[in-house]
């Protein structure tokens, strides 16, 4: 008959039997990382995890370690030791929670995970004008928060919540499954305490046992000058509470800016298309043209083509982060007039007449760079 034997603990987590605890505890974490099933897949590599684990507990244990390193693994034969052949990951690590910590590994808590409060969104509507300078609003919602009466807990006043038999307070239960052949172990959310670990004999008359109930919030929120349309402000603790006494989650306040008649923003820019008559850009004049302020004059020189882009220096948006102010681009649209009076049509017939080209440098070139182009092609 062949006896199974164990491997030496100290040889398991690879130290020296004088290692010190802390020397312990990095060496199980690594090796727990290495071998976690959730992330090897190879074979072997659950049970190497396993044994790493059952090694921790016996050397960060003062009398175990003590025991074990003057009798081996038959000092330990009587002793209380886990059957780590049948845990479940979770229950694994609700031995190690000095290492990982209350969030346990991989998403897994040691033991029942406290959940964060689930976070609230709601929107506001901003103009263009409240985004150059920044705004307040004043929201007004209705969150599930904490129940006054028993203060979260879902027992009547004077009673106490138990831990559950079924999960053990773990708030999660193994169930074996199987299909196409293959068979393992499923982790769920415990059937009696849906999760919570505890139980409660004497629900809250107030909130029926939830712990909660709805509640009116009313919450003044500042919006900084030059935010976005589709940005999002994130009011920290303004959310639902979390499960016992975990933290609360967020507000997302998502901001939607109203289109502006004559303003597009473009940046911290903000662009206005200004339509200018034939005889404004050929004469020049002043053309009065919208701000956010109100209004402003812009000088448009004689021979101002369609096109042509005048600054208005700080009359932007600023910038969200360094708060520089943008500025406004006005551009100019020539319109040309789809009817023509009599008179008109006679002087633009007088007006071509004197028309030499001078005046014209783009056309000229265009034209004497086409005769050139047909010239090319004609003795091809």
């Amino acid at each position: 008959m062949v006896v199974a034997t164990k491997r030496d603990y100290y040889e398991v987590l690879g130290v020296g039997r004088d290692a010190s605890p802390e020397q312990i505890r990095k060496a199980y974490r690594q090796s727990a990382l290495k071998y976690h099933p959730d992330r090897n897949k190879e074979q072997g590599a659950e049970e190497r995890f396993k044994e790493a684990a059952e090694s921790y507990e016996v050397l960060s244990d003062p009398q175990k370690r003590q025991i074990y390193d003057r009798h081996g693994h038959a000092g330990l034969s009587g002793a209380a030791m886990h059957d780590f052949s049948h845990m479940g990951i979770d229950d694994i690590f609700s031995m190690f929670e000095d290492i990982f910590g209350g969030g346990g590994f991989g998403g897994m808590g040691s033991r029942r995970s406290r959940r964060r409060g689930y976070d609230l969104e709601t929107a506001v509507e901003l103009t263009l004008a409240e985004v150059a300078g920044g705004a307040e609003r004043t929201l007004e919602f209705e969150r599930q928060d904490m129940c006054d009466r028993c203060r979260g807990k879902g027992a009547e006043p004077g009673s106490q919540r138990r831990t559950c038999p079924t999960c053990g307070g773990y708030g999660q239960v193994e169930q074996a499954s199987g299909f196409a052949g293959f068979f393992g172990r499923m982790v769920t959310a415990c059937p009696s305490c849906r999760g919570r670990g505890t139980l409660v004999d004497t629900p809250c008359s107030q909130c029926s046992g939830s712990g909660r109930h709805a509640k009116q919030r009313v919450l003044t929120v500042r919006i900084p000058a030059g935010i976005f349309d589709g940005q999002s402000i994130r009011v920290r603790g303004e959310g639902e509470p979390g499960e016992d006494g975990a933290s609360r989650g967020d507000l997302h306040v998502h901001v939607r800016v109203r289109r502006h008649p004559f303003l597009e923003r473009h940046n911290n820019s903000l662009i206005c298309q200004v339509p200018l008559s034939f005889a404004v850009a050929a004469l020049g004049g002043k053309i009065e043209v919208p701000t956010l302020g109100g209004k402003a004059t812009v000088k448009v020189p004689p021979g101002t083509q369609h096109g042509q882009t005048f600054r208005l220096a700080g009359q932007g948006l600023p910038d969200l982060r360094s708060g520089r102010q943008g500025d406004e681009l006005v551009q100019v649209a020539v319109e040309i007039p789809r009817r023509l009076s009599k008179q008109q049509r006679e002087l633009l017939q007088q007006f071509s007449q004197t028309e030499d080209g001078k005046g014209m440098p783009d056309s000229k070139s265009f034209f004497e760079r086409l005769k050139e182009h047909l010239a090319n092609l004609g003795s091809g």
